[in-house]
């Protein structure tokens, strides 16, 4: 199975990153986080990566052109001009960088990368900023068993806020950040089938507006519900938690 993730917006709520680098590339652990969301694909067997690139597309291009380098013992023979690996440890991946253009929408991106999706019977997509412990194996089951068109991950949006421990008005305590707040929102994290590209008109389309409204208006919408961990990284703040969860030694996501 194939996974397309989005990696070409702006980030405009990061800027303090993005004006550096696409937001995917931003770093958690010394690795993109767009590294840790194809880490968790693998971890379920998925290897086949579609990648929509739009702003400062070409860092990602030129991360996975290097790759090789950075994951091998390498000796450089400079009178030989030749180069001999001897310990290779990148991933088995198969990854397509496509160009999606510098401001598509969420749904344009989707529809230009349709045309390495025409022989797949569904094929996972997802955002490019950010991670989970979500079982990638468990959203392509229950997709094929439903047979609709699609499935979105459930999940409930981590607090912004720490809350307070109260007995009446008296203050008993404080929790830093309380697990889930309200309803639960889209996650990310999709199984489609290609027929659902066929719902996205052009480069303004949104995902999330039409396309996906009207796959639950005909009853074509799954959902998936994720009780785990799930952070998205939307602002300097997010990431600095996702840093500081990395370097506790036992992130959350890492399920590889």
């Amino acid at each position: 199975m194939k996974v397309v993730i989005l990696a070409g917006g702006l980030g405009s709520r990061i800027a303090e990153e993005t004006h550096l680098r696409p937001k995917p590339m931003i770093e958690i652990g010394g690795r993109p986080i767009l590294w840790h969301i194809m880490k968790l694909y693998y971890a379920h067997g998925v290897r086949d990566f579609i990648i929509c690139c739009g702003f400062k597309g070409y860092m990602i291009k030129e991360y996975f052109a290097n790759y090789g380098l950075h994951m091998s013992d390498i000796t450089f023979d400079l009178s030989q001009n030749s180069i001999e690996f001897h310990r290779q440890s990148a991933e088995n991946w198969r990854v397509t960088l496509v160009d999606t253009g510098e401001n598509s929408m969420t749904g344009g991106r989707l529809k230009r990368v349709a045309s390495y999706l025409r022989d797949e019977e569904a094929f996972c997509f997802t955002y490019g900023d950010g991670v989970s412990n979500v079982d990638i194996g468990k959203t392509i089951a229950f997709h094929k068993s439903h047979g609709k068109q699609a499935t979105v991950t459930a999940v409930r949006p981590p607090a912004r806020y720490g809350a307070l421990q109260l007995d009446g008005n008296e203050v008993q305590g404080f929790v830093e950040k309380p697990e889930g707040e309200g309803g639960f929102i889209n996650g990310g994290f999709f199984v489609l089938s290609p027929r659902c590209i066929d719902r996205i008109e052009a480069d303004h389309s949104s995902w999330e507006g039409e396309p996906l409204m009207g796959l639950a208006k005909d009853g074509e919408l799954q959902a998936y519900f994720h009780e785990g961990f799930w952070q998205p990284m939307d602002t300097l703040r997010d990431k600095n938690h996702l840093e500081s969860l990395w370097q506790s030694g036992a992130p959350p996501w890492k399920t590889w």
